[in-house]
This record gives C-alpha cells, structure tokens and sequence, in this order.
C-alpha cells in the first residue's frame, strides 16, 4: 500500500512562482489522466468525478500551521500552490480550502491538467485563486489520447471547450503547459495546433517542458534540443511569451556579469540566436571561446531553425 505523503511541503524553488509552499490535496494516485510521462506513476484511481479527500478545514489549518513554522525562520513564501499528487480539481472542498487560506495574505496557484474545466463548480472554485496553470500537452485526439490518456467517455474538444471558457471567466492569470515527450507530440504539425489553441483560448504565456524525472515507462523519453528549440518556436509565433522548463534551476532571469553563468541561465529558458549570444559576450567584454567550451562541454548545444543558428541548453541524458 502506497504510503500517504504530507498535504504540505516546502517552500521549494519553482522558476514561475518563486519560493511556493506546495499543497498536495489529492493523494496518489487519483486523476483524470494517466500520463505516460507522470514521475507519480501510472493512476490507480481515474475518475471524473470530484469528492472531498480531505476536509478543506484540516487543509487550511495545516498549511497555516506550516507557513507560521516557516514565517518563523524568516523564509520567504511567494505562493501556496496546490500541486498534488493527482488532479488538483478533483478535490470538490478546492475553493472553499482557497478561500479559507486567504487571510494568510499569500498569493494562491492551482496546477491542473484543465480536463474538468468543462464543469461549472470546478472553474467557479478556481476563481477563489490567483494563478492557474492548464495543461495543452496535445488537441488533436489521437495525440491527447496517446499522450494523456483520459477516460473512454472524455472528448478532447470538450476539454478545450472548458479551458477557453475558464480562461474567458478567470479574473487572475492563466498559464499554459506542454510536456514534450520525443515521437509523440513533438512534431511540427501537433505543436502548431498547439500554438493555435493557445492563441484562441487567449493564453499569454506557455511554457514548454520536457520529462526529467524517472516515468512509468522506459521508452518514454524527452525530445533532443533539435525538437525543443523548433517547438519554441513555432508555439513563440503564436502566444506572446513562451519559456522552457528543461530540468536547469541555476540562476534563471538574473544576470550577474558572469557570460558562463548567464549563458546557461537564459538557455534554460529562451533558446538564443546566435548575434543574441554574440551580444551578452560582447557587452561582457568576453570572447567566442566561451561559446565553444560550453558547446565542448555538453552545456550547449548549437541547433539551427528557419536559416537561424540557436543555442540551447544541453538536455540531461
């Protein structure tokens, strides 16, 4: 019998939300899905339909009970986010554990794999948050079904439905996630359909991960940089911003003066032109050579795109 982890953990470092504290209101490993690259494993327990696993009362006083300890020892908390070990929104007591959380003054996220925001209760508990990140792994159906893995009687277009309309309604900030996984919804077309939902459902940012945890099955595997850096950016031309989530924590956004530093820091979020990289180094009064040992080293790979050469970080093997 799999042994029940914490409701409340961290506060981790998390490159989109800061320092979060993580709630783990569902326990494992009851969803909606069964991703194929799920670090969780496979689901045990898939359902559609949302129940109370925990009293949201016991979920609120444990987190407050959490934070104080951490407030204690003077360590910043950027975010509560609910980020469980299956569908966050399964949890029917979601809003009102939201809304109990509120007089701690911490912003609130919600990491969902959006594949309930056709229903009216489940987008209206979300509203209580301040955050929510969807996930867009796929909308062609053979490709979600491979990739995902819902429920015989869950139609991908009914899950797209939800998500434009919880975006529509949302009055905090909606994000959007893809999981790359290599031969499976990597290629070009799959991910342009991507870019095109995303563009309609009104989402600014997307960001674009890849499996660097153990998965249920050994022939999952990520995309090579080729892949990742040409999925950037054909999803870069249809939402506004977009930022990869490769495995690299680093230093990500700051720019400290060190070329080797910041190379591998921007990498890890944007893939940069070459005259991008020719820029910084030349702004830190440093040579190509840098590039070169880097590319020597394993840290970067160089991968060209439409007549333009890029570099990204090296993925982990």
């Amino acid at each position: 019998m799999m042994e029940q982890p914490p409701i409340v953990f961290g506060p981790v470092p998390s490159r989109r939300l800061g320092r979060s504290i993580g709630i783990n209101n569902i326990p494992p490993k009851v969803c909606t899905y069964s991703c194929l690259y799920c670090q969780v494993g496979p689901t045990t327990r898939r359902t559609l339909e949302p129940r109370v696993f925990y009293p949201p009362e016991q979920v609120a006083a444990e987190v407050a009970s959490h934070v104080e300890r951490v407030r204690e020892r003077r360590e910043p908390i950027d975010y509560l986010t609910f980020v469980p070990d299956g569908e966050p929104t399964l949890d029917s007591g979601l809003g009102t554990a939201i809304r109990l959380l509120r007089p701690l003054g911490i912003e609130i996220a919600v990491i969902t794999n959006g594949s309930l925001l056709w229903r009216k209760d489940v987008r209206q508990a979300l509203q209580a948050a301040d955050w929510v990140s969807v996930k867009v792994d796929a909308v062609d159906e053979p490709t979600w079904r491979r990739i995902n893995r819902p429920p015989s009687d869950l139609e991908a277009q009914h899950v797209q439905d939800g998500i434009r309309r919880f975006t529509d309604e949302f009055n905090g900030r909606v994000v959007s996630e893809t999981m790359l996984v290599g031969g499976v919804n990597d290629q070009p077309d799959t991910v342009g359909r991507v870019g095109e939902f995303l563009s309609s459902a009104g989402i600014g940012l997307a960001y674009l991960a890849i499996p660097t945890r153990p998965t249920p099955y050994a022939a999952v595997s990520a995309p090579d940089e080729t892949s990742v850096n040409r999925a950037f950016q054909i999803l870069a031309d249809a939402v506004p911003h977009v930022e990869l989530l490769i495995g690299y924590e680093g230093d990500a956004f700051a720019s400290g003066g060190d070329p080797v530093t910041d190379l591998l820091s921007i990498t890890a979020v944007h893939p940069m032109r070459a005259s991008a990289v020719q820029d910084l180094l030349g702004r830190a009064s440093t040579s190509w050579a840098v590039v070169e040992d880097l590319v020597a080293a394993g840290k970067l790979r160089e991968v060209t795109y439409r007549g333009e050469v890029f570099y990204v970080r090296r993925l982990a093997a």
